[in-house]
């Protein structure tokens, strides 16, 4: 049922998508440090009347190489052909810096869906609890139904040779026809379990029978609560706290690292064809078409920006700040668990408290019931008094089915809440 719980479920399908968005993002990042080549090729016709003094071109000044003596605006025909190069070489840990980020980032996913996977299954192995719960139930009220049945007979029985008055019959009718409703309640809310389990497995409702003997059983799978250690390290409720954290301290490393010093590798090849020539003669514009001159340059270069030091202890401050509050999140959490463990102790203090009453509960209730029946067969009593003991019967069977539930609920909260619950798995 888990293994169709966790192809079923479309929650697990969404957060899955989200690992795999988390992913591509890490393959992109592991491909930061590629090069620059640009190539690039244009044909220019205009003038070329330049005068000579330096600017800022902004951007939008076309570039205009020669000086001209004398004013000429005749027009010329130009193409220009460029292989550009560039490769940052070495920035002392920037691109290990956003790796580690893109890989916790997506460690992060994978942790939200484990978790998402771990309450899935939880939810499952407690409603299957649940279901095996209100099996016993109903073969109990099956059994009450069937006492007041016997009961009935009896009365008509002693009623019809005059023994008893016509009115326990009456009384013996209602106890009846409230046991018979009370089997109807049950048998809908075992429904609505089977529905929801329906629901997260795919599994069809008149398959989910559940095995009653598991829920017996189910305490005598765990180890000794005095046994029981907290599996701190692989928690899926902490795991996603601690990554963070993790993640938030990976970011700090990044932006110390992203504001370092530059090395790069520089290089350009290029090829022009002009209809000027170099003495100035403005040839025909076809004889513009075709390269005539080429260069190449090769460098390195180093690049800082003095001010980025600034700018790193600004961005560094914001995210000591955020490092902080993951931090605190994750002791707010681990702080909430233990809360949590010490009340599910409790609880588990009271549950076998009350375990250890029920087999008592049990035996007095069966043995006022016997006596009671006997008495009233005999006429030594009422149908009151009789009615009375089959609801105490009632009420002891139905007690120690819910203390027993109780008891495997309280088990599965705390196995959960330790991070223990594959090992419950491999156990069933």
């Amino acid at each position: 049922m888990l293994v169709q719980v966790e192809r079923h479920a479309p929650a697990l399908l969404t957060d899955a998508a989200a690992v795999r968005i988390r992913q591509t993002q890490v393959d992109a990042t592991a491909y930061n440090w590629l090069p620059s080549l640009k190539l690039s090729y244009q044909a220019d016709i205009g003038t070329n009347n330049n005068l000579p003094g330096g600017y800022f071109s902004y951007g939008i000044v076309p570039g205009n190489s020669r000086v001209q003596t004398d004013a000429n605006a005749s027009t010329l025909l130009t193409d220009l052909g460029i292989a550009a190069f560039s490769w940052e070489i070495c920035n002392f840990g920037a691109y290990a810096a956003q790796r580690n980020v893109a890989s916790s980032d997506m460690e992060i996913e994978q942790a939200r869906l484990s978790l998402s996977r771990y309450k899935l299954q939880a939810a499952t192995i407690d409603n299957y609890l649940r279901l095996c719960q209100l099996q016993e139930l109903l073969t109990v009220q099956v059994n009450n139904i069937a006492r007041n049945e016997e009961i009935k007979r009896s009365i008509e029985a002693l009623a019809t040779a005059g023994v008893r008055a016509g009115v326990d019959t009456s009384i013996a009718e209602a106890e009846l026809s409230k046991a018979t409703l009370n089997y109807i309640d049950l048998h809908n809310m075992l429904r609505r379990t089977q529905l929801q389990l329906s629901a997260l497995s795919g599994l069809d409702t008149g398959r989910l029978i559940a095995d009653t003997a598991v829920i017996r059983q189910f305490p005598e799978l765990l180890p000794p609560i005095d046994n029981w250690s907290a599996d701190a390290a692989n928690n899926p409720f902490v795991l996603p706290f601690e990554l963070s954290y993790k993640n938030s301290l990976n970011r700090e490393s990044m932006v110390r690292r992203s504001y370092n010093p530059k090395i790069t590798l520089d290089a350009a090849a290029w090829s022009r064809g002009s209809s000027l020539t170099p003495t100035g003669d403005f040839r025909p514009l076809p004889t513009g078409f075709g390269f005539e001159r080429n260069n190449y340059l090769v460098g390195v270069g180093f690049v800082y920006n003095i001010f980025d030091l600034k700018r790193k202890q600004l961005q560094l401050r914001v995210q000591k700040a955020t490092t902080d509050y993951v931090a605190r999140q994750l002791q707010e959490q681990r702080s909430a668990l233990s809360l949590q463990l010490n009340s599910i102790n409790a609880d588990l203090a009271t549950c076998i408290q009350r375990l250890q009453l029920i087999p008592l509960q049990l035996e007095a209730a069966n043995a006022a019931y016997r006596q009671k029946l006997a008495l009233y067969r005999n006429g030594l009593t009422d149908i009151l008094e009789l009615n009375a003991a089959i609801n105490l019967l009632y009420r002891a069977e139905t007690d120690a089915i819910l203390a027993r539930y109780k008891y495997s609920e309280t088990l599965l909260q705390r196995v959960v809440t330790e991070g223990r619950l594959q090992e419950l798995v491999n156990l069933l």
